[in-house]
């Protein structure tokens, strides 16, 4: 059976759970990471000499990197959820282009707020650059407000793809955070639309920023 290494209250670890949801994949779980199991065990550095979660095993294949691993899950087990990941190049590209986009330039924005307002981080304290993150972290999520218009259904396109599972996460982290929401009619509506999905309604609009 599928194993997930890492504790539920991490984003990227829910991406995989919300992914295994979508596929109706059976899997055991293994809390991992702050709170539990240390990361720096050896046995987990074994697995991910990053010392971070989530990880997975499938039989004998060890993956980390959470995006990696939605996309092994959604390639692998494609009989289970065949438009999930699409076949398409220039479709999946596109999906591709929402997932690489949220890990690399929308997760960079929220950082130091998140870290500062919701973690509680000593080392986060600078006014200035909780503001910065802020005023970054709205800019991005406008691109997103843009995408949803242009859209008018999923982050992708026409039909729910493995993009809108970082994404949708990262607007659930927007809207936990206790910061100036600017208002974004597109994607709220966006989040009631996904409300009908188990996989949203168990990993993602859960309270868990």
């Amino acid at each position: 059976m599928l194993q997930i290494l890492g504790k539920t209250s991490s984003i990227n670890v829910r991406k995989v759970l919300w992914t295994c949801a979508e596929l109706d994949l059976a899997f055991e779980q293994e809390d991992w990471g702050a709170g539990f199991r240390p990361t720096n065990d050896p046995q987990f550095l074994a697995l991910n000499p990053n010392a971070m979660v989530p990880v997975i095993k499938d039989g004998d294949f060890v993956l980390w990197e959470s995006n990696s691993i939605i996309r092994y899950l959604a390639g692998r087990y494609r009989d289970r959820g065949e438009s999930l990941y699409p076949a398409d190049p220039c479709e999946r590209a596109r999906c591709d282009q929402w997932i690489d986009w949220q890990a690399s330039e929308l997760n960079r924005s929220w950082s130091y707020a998140f870290l500062a307002l919701v973690r509680q981080s000593p080392a986060h304290r600078d006014a200035q650059q909780i503001e910065s993150s802020r005023a970054s972290w709205a800019k991005h999520m406008a691109i997103v407000e843009g995408q949803l218009q242009r859209t008018g259904a999923f982050i992708a396109g026409n039909a729910f793809s493995l993009a809108d599972i970082p994404i949708a996460l990262s607007i659930n982290r927007w809207l936990e955070t206790p910061i100036q929401h600017d208002d974004l009619p597109n994607a709220a509506a966006y989040m009631t639309r996904l409300a009908e999905r188990d996989g949203y309604r168990e990993y993602c609009r859960n309270g868990a920023p």
